[in-house]
């Protein structure tokens, strides 16, 4: 029974699936074998290409200049810099590869340069394709002349193109590349955009400072304006509300103070005042003469008098011992005494007026200091809410002053950075004329043609292969049908049909040629397959008509015939019966009357001098209906009964397997059949179809045979067996 074909076979074939194929190593170097001259036609007009765009290219130069981000050069007068605020963000870096990308810096190195008149840039001086694509483009346009900032725009954009700027790695670097026909130009406009962007920089710099100092200008004059405003505020409030102040505080603060502390003082000295004058009045109820009065008022005076009141009394109590109480000295010094009691007494009183006149002083200050405190804490209530005020008016003149001295400071440090001239870009590789040129570069050209050629024509190759459903190897025969391919039968039809050609005696003519090499390979493996069945009646049959079978059968059967072995060939195609045209146009018999008495076999058969071979022609009046039936019938195993018997090989010319069903049905009778297939032609679809149709045909298919293969592409498909491999061969006699 058919079986599909499989994908790796035996274990010795590896390869991959594409396209619903079997992508084997075999096969690539059979497509490459095949299709090698797409593949050098390919490789030949790729070179070709770039060969032809080298010689018209413009050849290109490339200069490069390299600019550095450098923030600590910009920190040489900051003193609080350090190593961390040098550090530049990497989103910085990249943003200044817009900016010297930007359409103004461009501008700017435009007209400097005056580009507008370079030939290069303002299309006075095309090349060929340029100029070709201007006509083209000048059949849309207005037909205006441009303007000046159109030129300018153009020009703009034609170096935005050529110029490349990219940073370098994870540097700070960033590395300019310009394009140019000419070498000293590319430098020129690489080092003028380099150093524009350096100036714009400083000039970017300069006019951010500018802006900051006429905006820190115009902030501090209102600030001053707003301090002064504030602080004449105060004063004024002041003013209006009586309020002087001091180092230590307000004045009323101040004086209320001191009369609190005047006032506790004046209390202190009134209590004093009338606890001496409580202690005098207590001393005067009392003896004068005691000695406690003494040592409590401590006067001198009424010491001196106690002393001698003392004197007077010792004196006085001696002379009345002596002398009695009665005694004139005894009285006189008891009138001293009472005298010296009277003035101690009198002392006394004097100092009891003093001190009670010093409590009422005391109780006056003591009243009159406390009439002042109550007239300030009076006022200080009534001014207690301006004193609010003021504190508001004092902390805002405070704050508009304080804001004004730092807007002061940063003012005279912008100022100084205004002319400060550095920026946070050097640099550090300036460009030179380059020696070389860029583009196009020849050796690159080259090897890119070279290999795009090889891969467009790997891909039209494969391509063609793949989506290709033909056969043309012995290999995609037998993964096709599952049986050996007997061998690859070159085109042997003439280049041009001027002149008559007998392809049916081709191996007559032509004994060495290949094609007869082959047909000997078919009947080797035939005879070697009768070793062990046997193998009379074989079938040449084919999926389509024009496949080259009938030429095939006819040359199979003389090839046979010339060896010596008694063969008989029979045209089994009643629909066409070409065979019949080409071997025995003129018969008027043959197999269908053969067929109605097998007997008579022998008046029917035509044999040829030549090779000996026994042919067995069809003949019929029109094309017959049951055909099918006629071939297959029981008279056909009849009469191929009979054939056995007085012939070693039977051929049979069978009609195609797809059109008709003749070939199917006389299978059954068949020992062998061998199926040839157009090389190049017959589809693998229309093969399948042909023989999964009948399981009869596909056990009796004894090997397939490639037919008309293109003898030049099998010298390409079979370089691997070396250029000795046909010089067996000798196609012509």
């Amino acid at each position: 029974m058919y079986q599909p074909r499989e994908h790796f076979q035996s274990g010795h074939r590896f390869g991959i699936e594409f396209g619903g194929a079997v992508l084997s190593f075999e096969r690539v170097a059979d497509v490459l074998r095949r299709q090698w001259p797409i593949i050098a036609a390919c490789t030949g007009a790729s070179l070709a290409l770039v060969i032809v765009y080298l010689v018209l290219a413009q050849p290109m130069y490339t200069a490069n200049a390299r600019i550095m981000m450098d923030t600590r050069q910009t920190q040489v007068l900051d003193k609080d810099s350090n190593a961390s605020s040098a550090l530049i963000d990497t989103g910085y870096v990249d943003s200044q590869v817009e900016v010297i990308n930007s359409d103004d810096l461009i501008l700017s190195v435009v007209r400097r340069l005056k580009l507008t008149e370079d030939p290069e840039f303002n299309g006075s001086n095309p090349g060929l394709l340029s100029m070709v694509l201007g006509k083209v483009m000048s059949l849309f346009g207005t037909g205006e002349p441009a303007s000046q900032e159109r030129l300018e725009h153009a020009v703009v954009e034609a170096v935005q193109k050529s110029l490349r700027t990219e940073r370098v790695l994870t540097t700070y670097v960033l590395s300019l590349n310009y394009r140019s026909r000419s070498p000293d130009k590319a430098a020129k406009i690489v080092n003028a955009i380099a150093n524009a962007y350096l100036v714009g920089a400083l000039e970017a710099k300069y006019q951010s400072t500018k802006r900051a100092t006429e905006w820190l200008q115009q902030r501090s004059i209102e600030l001053s304006e707003q301090a002064t405003a504030s602080d004449r505020a105060v004063q004024t409030f002041k003013a209006e509300h009586n309020i002087v102040g001091t180092s230590r505080g307000l004045m009323s603060e101040q004086q209320l103070s001191d009369l609190n502390t005047q006032l506790v003082q004046a209390r202190a000295s009134t209590a004093e005042a009338k606890a001496r004058l409580d202690r005098i009045n207590a001393i005067s109820d009392q003896d004068v003469a005691q000695s406690t009065v003494t040592d409590a008022l401590n006067n001198s005076v009424i010491t001196r008098l106690r002393a001698q009141y003392l004197d007077l009394q010792a004196q006085y109590a001696d002379w009345s011992r002596r002398y009695g109480k009665q005694h004139l000295a005894a009285v006189n010094l008891a009138n001293k005494m009472e005298e010296l009691r009277k003035n101690i007494a009198d002392e006394l009183h004097r100092i009891g007026d003093a001190y009670r006149s010093d409590y009422e002083i005391a109780k006056s200050r003591e009243a009159s200091l406390e009439k002042n405190v109550k007239e300030l804490v009076a006022q200080a209530g009534d001014t207690g809410q301006a004193a609010v005020k003021l504190r508001d008016l004092e902390s805002a003149a405070d704050t508009y002053r304080n804001l004004y001295n730092n807007f002061l400071e940063k003012l005279q440090s912008a100022t100084q950075n205004q002319s400060f001239p550095l920026s946070e870009a050097r640099l550090i590789s300036t460009a030179t004329k380059p020696e070389r040129k860029s583009s196009p570069r020849t050796v690159l050209a080259l090897v890119g043609g070279l290999v795009g050629g090889l891969c467009l024509g790997f891909g039209v190759a494969f391509g063609r292969e793949l989506l290709s459903d033909v056969l043309r190897t012995p290999g995609e025969v037998e993964e096709e049908l599952g049986v050996k391919c007997l061998g690859v039968l070159p085109d042997i039809r003439p280049p041009t049909k001027t002149g008559p050609s007998d392809l049916s005696r081709y191996v007559v003519d032509h004994p060495f040629s290949r094609f007869a090499e082959t047909l000997r390979n078919i009947k080797v493996s035939i005879d070697v397959a009768r070793l062990t069945r046997e193998i009379k009646v074989i079938g040449i049959v084919s999926s389509l008509p024009k496949e080259g079978k009938t030429t095939v059968a006819a040359n199979f059967a003389q090839l046979i015939a010339l060896t010596g072995h008694r063969t008989v060939l029979i045209d089994g195609d009643l629909h066409t019966r070409s065979l019949t045209r080409e071997l025995a146009p003129n018969a008027k018999s043959g197999l269908v009357e053969a067929l109605s008495d097998p007997a008579s076999l022998g008046y029917h058969v035509q044999r040829s001098k030549e090779t000996g071979l026994d042919f067995l022609p069809s003949v019929v009046a029109s094309r017959m209906v049951n055909s099918a039936d006629v071939i297959g019938s029981k008279a056909m195993a009849e009469l191929l009964k009979v054939l056995r018997e007085h012939y070693e090989y039977i051929v049979i010319d069978l009609a195609p397997v797809m059109p008709v069903a003749d070939s199917k049905a006389v299978s059954l009778l068949i020992d062998a059949m061998v199926y040839v297939i157009e090389w190049g032609q017959t589809t693998r679809s229309a093969l399948q179809e042909s023989v999964s149709g009948s399981e009869v045909l596909q056990k009796k298919l004894l090997g397939a045979v490639l037919n008309r293969a293109n003898p030049k592409m099998l010298k390409r498909i079979e370089a691997y067996k070396g250029k000795h491999h046909n010089s067996y061969y000798v196609e012509h006699t």
